[in-house]
């Protein structure tokens, strides 16, 4: 009779190589100081920061997905937010549905149809990661927690950019709470093309993470830095403490799971 030893099974699990670390590490660290720059400048620097941003944001997610999950995930993610993205907005500008009556400014840069080019990589920019945060604590309710999470981050991002000029709305009801130059309806729109992007992004992409992966530890930055920069700018740049409440108590209750989540270590 032989006498069998226990050894649980280790994670094979490796980390990226450092220079693929690196390129990550610097892609969303130049998307953030954009960002910090974001309150201190105006005019013309205002407007490349602007769209340098969404830009380098997107970029790191897109980098993030690819040493992650791989190439498959990440050409996916690309191949159907950034679609997604142009034609709701196409749709939106057309039709006044569902987000309301609104117009892009020529500020945004160069257009299609109407759409600035750099809106859809703003949808890409924010969709992986609140998928990876719905999927890690929203079990079979993800596109529900992601469409709330996609709508969450506008309540702080539409606001900045009516202020600045990038877009107008045309506000004939109900508006948005502390958000008088923003209707309603752009919220509910939010929800619900958010509900359709991430729904199509869960049964499309695949959940298996690459042997050599990176770390969440970017999405956890990402998604953090997100909350803290829409926080701090509204309650000591924007002279804005309404948006500030509501993106912070929305958008972190959004968070608040995902980060009790990754504190508890739960795979």
């Amino acid at each position: 009779m032989s006498i069998r030893h226990y050894s649980p099974r280790r994670n094979r699990r490796r980390g990226i190589s450092s220079r693929a670390q690196f390129a990550l590490n610097l892609t969303l660290g130049i998307a953030i100081l954009l960002q910090i720059s974001y309150p201190l400048l105006s005019g013309e620097a205002l407007r490349v920061v602007t769209i340098s941003t969404v830009y380098w944001g997107a970029g790191a997610m897109a980098l993030h997905a690819l040493l992650a999950f791989g190439a498959r995930y990440a050409f996916t993610y690309l191949g159907i937010a950034l679609p997604f993205g142009f034609l709701i907005e196409l749709l939106g500008l057309k039709t006044g549905w569902p987000f309301g009556t609104y117009e892009y400014d020529p500020s945004l840069g160069p257009q299609l149809f109407d759409v600035p080019l750099v809106v859809p990589f703003a949808w890409a920019m924010i969709a992986h990661p609140i998928l990876c945060a719905a999927r890690r604590v929203a079990g079979n309710w993800v596109f529900l927690y992601g469409g709330f999470g996609l709508m969450a981050y506008d309540l702080f991002l539409d606001p900045q950019m009516v202020t600045a000029g990038r877009w107008t709305w045309e506000v004939t009801g109900s508006h948005v709470p502390f958000t008088p130059e923003v209707p309603l309806s752009n919220a509910f729109g939010w929800l619900l093309s958010g509900m359709a992007l991430i729904a199509i992004l869960h049964l499309a992409l695949p959940r298996d993470r690459r042997k050599v992966s990176a770390s969440f530890i970017t999405i956890d930055i990402f998604l953090i830095w997100t909350w803290f920069a829409g926080v701090v700018s509204n309650l000591f740049f924007f002279d804005r403490p309404g948006i500030a409440f509501i993106f912070g108590l929305t958008f972190g209750a959004i968070l608040a799971p995902y980060i009790f989540s990754r504190w508890l270590g739960r795979p």
